[in-house]
């Protein structure tokens, strides 16, 4: 007589404090701007679920008002909000997740992050956690390895010379991607806001990158030209789109590729011309018009917000910027000469964070890092 095996009710998952992400790999770049790539391949193709009615939502916040009415409530500050970030993606990653972060500016005063992150990757099928992990660490790199996608493309292979304008996290992570990218940067030019920023990121990058010199420079105009590379890794200003840095055409070098993460701001009829317009997936960028209208740029900084509105006013057709997916799988034609300027503007999306907690979670396994912890060994309601 045969009995029929009974499926375990058992639910174990992997914790993974940050030490143990360092361990699995999650600050090798080269690794992530690969899983990247992929990553944006699947997006072109439609293989990923986000939030919001058309699955393209950045995500879901929670801010505070400026005078609480209610004692305990948070009042609204410097970058205080929580934020959810779920996200389904498929290929062979084929997995769900969120991450989720709390941010406080005067959390730099404790010693702390801005933003503290934890993601929760699940078994798609039965909703199951098979990870929970610390996430700063994958936040960042992702965040620089996507701007490293354009690296890879669109960088021309004899680039000596990159500018970050903004000297943080951000622009630490997308120039350890440039920088793993093209060996031959020889020079990196900074402009931050502060002198303390700029010290802190002149005195990492001579420790990583001890062959390069790097400079501290006064303006954008001084950063940009003569670069092959430029970051602008500045955060939004509540000033609007008038604070954000401008980047004047005739600053720019012929060739040079333009990584947008973050705040920036062209002149109209450049955007019009001859220069290549791509951004990390298009979708993002129409739920971001329909969450926020024309005010996305305002908000976000991010340059495809604008594009997108210039699109929607008539001002630029919509095939003139390009998916970044579509140029990784060949659908789209990449660089087409050494003269092309490239402005790739980066948003952020939770099916990058799922795509890299996938790999940082089996480098894990494979390696036996990691605390195994048990949720139920059967559940008391079913």
């Amino acid at each position: 007589m045969t009995t029929a095996k009974i499926p375990s009710t058992a639910i174990d998952f992997l914790f993974l404090n940050e030490e143990d992400m360092y361990a699995a790999g999650v600050t090798d770049i080269a690794q992530c701007v690969d899983v990247m790539e992929e990553t944006l391949v699947l997006l072109a193709q439609g293989d990923y679920k986000m939030a919001g009615l058309d699955s393209n939502s950045h995500g879901a916040m929670i801010t505070f008002p400026e005078e609480p009415q209610f004692a305990g409530m948070p009042k609204d500050g410097p970058d205080r909000r929580f934020m959810a970030m779920p996200a389904y993606l498929g290929g062979r990653f084929n997995n769900t997740g969120v991450k989720w972060y709390g941010s406080n500016a005067e959390n730099r005063m404790a010693g702390l992050p801005r933003s503290i992150h934890t993601f929760v990757l699940n078994d798609t099928v039965t909703g199951a956690p098979k990870s929970i992990m610390s996430a700063n660490l994958l936040s960042a790199y992702r965040t620089g390895a996507v701007p490293g996608v354009g690296v890879k493309l669109f960088a021309r292979e004899s680039a000596t010379t990159l500018a970050v304008i903004g000297p943080g996290v951000m622009g630490r992570t997308t120039t350890e991607a440039c920088l793993a990218l093209r060996p031959g940067i020889t020079t990196i030019k900074i402009k931050g806001r502060s002198e303390r920023g700029v010290t802190k990121f002149a005195t990492w990058a001579l420790e990583k990158f001890p062959e390069v010199e790097v400079i501290a420079v006064d303006s954008v105009e001084e950063a940009t030209k003569d670069a092959d590379i430029v970051v602008a890794a500045t955060t939004t200003d509540a000033a609007g789109s008038e604070a954000f840095p401008f980047f004047k055409k005739s600053w720019i070098k012929p060739g040079a590729t333009l990584l947008l993460p973050a705040a920036a701001r062209f002149d109209d009829d450049f955007l019009q011309g001859e220069v290549r317009l791509v951004v990390d997936y298009m979708g993002l960028y129409d739920a971001w018009a329909e969450e926020y209208g024309t005010n996305a740029y305002q908000l976000l900084g991010i340059p495809g917000t604008h594009w997108h509105d210039m699109v929607r006013s008539g001002e630029l057709e919509r095939d003139k910027i390009q998916q970044i997916g579509d140029i990784c799988s060949g659908n789209v034609q990449g660089r087409n000469d050494d003269s092309e300027i490239f402005l790739y503007s980066v948003g952020g999306m939770p099916v990058e964070d799922v795509a890299w907690a996938t790999q940082i979670y089996e480098n894990a396994l494979d390696k036996g890092i990691g605390t195994s912890l048990n949720l139920w060994e059967s559940p008391r309601l079913a």
